[in-house]
């Protein structure tokens, strides 16, 4: 009896419960893009902080590099302009650690003794500088006789823009590359996981010490390398094995070596600047990042919450819109097609007077009359989740297709950004040198819809429509046999 006056009634009041269904469906569908959205957009700066990261990482341990006076020093380079009589090239490499203060490799290990620590990996980046060309002999002897000797681009000598050193008889090539020192023990941790073997090999773990390279594509485009050149970093030549393309933006490092062969490079044996950490529990990375400050002096712990704190550009304002207007604005139309739904319905159930106050008359109880109210308004609010979710759907369906394209810049997080520099002179995206970044990312936006969402939507059309039943059930509740006799139509 319940179902066939439930279905004889919807069926009558068609009009009436499409109002209430379309009312909770505009409400849901919002929900649902907004959700969608927001994944998206956590989507999107995921993929601008795993350039920074790289994949299985929670955070990283650094230490950061002490200020520089301005008074510092620069690097010197020494050549021989005396070496012989005929323009012979020459050229020297400064190689220097990055960004950081180094860290005694002995701190990897008290990082991994952490409680919530489930797997820790040390690595070492480091900068490049490469000054190659040839002393002018005639300019450099007339320079000698007037007191304007070069040695190591000295007095005359002027760096042009496009890193050549000039005058005072030189003429010298200046190429900044840089080269990350990486565990080959480890290779489920670390910046080189952000980026895929397109061509060749990666590190075997028994090539600890190996002189091998992996390059990164970009560069390796750039310098015409080829799997089984060679590359020479500070007169020591290494075979190219791979070549890394990164999964999105710009690589980690120009250059992978074992982590040994850059410790020897840099003179900086059993030291590391980065110590990347998977937490056993992605939800307590906050406890374990607290555990490592505590315990471990001195160094400055980052996740990737700190960076996503950094991420500017049209990425983060559309971000905050979708977490924030969007989500408030969902709430108030949620709450609006709820009361709507609910005054609709309390409204249809006055209009019914007579018809519920005949079957009290005839014996329906209280209880059963607004059961049936309910129960309307349940299939109402389903009816509204159904047209809501397909809506939602196609709302997300229309985001992904038109895949708006978004601008995102990662600036510094004081000194302690989670992965070493790349992409040329300066560090690439994500170099813990830099103050800012130099270069903005575009990342495409996508709207992916979880299940997790649908089931959201799910449970509001069931909420609206018990939220309406229960306004109708307490108007149908206080009505009486009498009314029936008192009501005009």
């Amino acid at each position: 009896m319940f179902f066939t006056y439930l279905r004889r009634e919807l069926r009558r009041r068609r009009k009436a419960a499409l109002v209430v269904a379309s009312g909770l469906a505009l409400g849901i569908a919002l929900v649902i893009v907004v959700s969608s959205v927001s994944s998206g957009m956590e989507k999107a700066q995921g993929k601008v902080l795993q350039s920074l990261y790289g994949l299985g990482t929670d955070m990283t341990v650094t230490k950061a590099a002490q200020a520089q006076s301005s008074t510092g020093e620069r690097p010197r380079f020494q050549f021989d302009a005396r070496g012989s009589d005929s323009d012979e090239e020459q050229s020297s490499d400064r190689v220097m650690v990055q960004g950081f203060q180094t860290l005694a490799t002995s701190t990897v290990s008290k990082v991994g003794d952490q409680k919530g620590v489930s797997d820790v990996v040390g690595g070492l980046s480091l900068q490049v500088v490469k000054v190659s060309g040839q002393f002018r002999q005639g300019q450099f002897q007339q320079d000698q006789q007037s007191g304007g000797g070069n040695q190591g681009g000295g007095p005359g000598a002027q760096q042009s823009p496009e890193g050549r050193v000039e005058g005072g008889g030189a003429d010298f090539d200046v190429n900044n590359y840089s080269v990350y020192g990486a565990d080959v023990t480890k290779p489920a941790l670390g910046p080189l996981t952000s980026s895929k073997i397109t061509s060749g090999r990666t590190f075997k773990s028994s090539e600890t010490n190996a002189k091998v390279v992996v390059a990164d594509k970009s560069y390796a485009k750039e310098k015409k390398l080829a799997l089984g050149d060679t590359v020479t970093i500070k007169s020591v030549k290494y075979k190219v094995i791979g070549i890394a393309t990164p999964d999105s933006g710009d690589a980690a490092a120009n250059l992978y070596i074992p982590l040994k062969q850059a410790q020897t490079l840099s003179d900086s044996k059993d030291k590391v600047t980065t110590i990347y950490v998977k937490a056993s529990d992605s939800q307590q990375i906050s406890a374990v990042k607290s555990t490592i400050q505590k315990n471990i002096s001195g160094t400055t712990v980052t996740t990737s919450a700190d960076l996503a704190d950094t991420v500017s550009g049209s990425l983060s304002t559309a971000s905050d819109l979708a977490s924030n207007v969007g989500k408030w604005l969902s709430i108030a139309v949620l709450v609006a097609a709820f009361l709507v739904a609910g005054l609709l319905t309390s409204s249809a159930v006055s209009r019914r007077v007579r018809e519920f106050g005949t079957l009290k008359a005839l014996g329906w109880k209280s209880g059963r009359v607004t059961r049936q109210v309910v129960g309307e308004a349940v299939v109402n609010g389903l009816v509204g989740g159904a047209l809501g979710i397909a809506l939602g759907l196609g709302g997300a369906y229309v985001v992904t297709a038109i895949s708006p394209t978004l601008q995102a810049e990662v600036g510094s997080t004081g000194g302690a950004v989670g992965g070493p520099g790349g992409g040329g002179p300066g560090g690439g995206m994500g170099g813990p040198a830099r103050e800012t970044a130099s270069k903005a990312l575009d990342v495409a936006l996508t709207a992916p819809v979880a299940l997790s969402t649908i089931a959201l939507a799910v449970g509001l059309a069931v909420t609206g429509g018990l939220i309406a039943g229960a306004f109708g059930g307490w108007r149908a509740s206080r009505l009486r046999p009498a009314d029936a006799l008192r009501r005009v139509e």
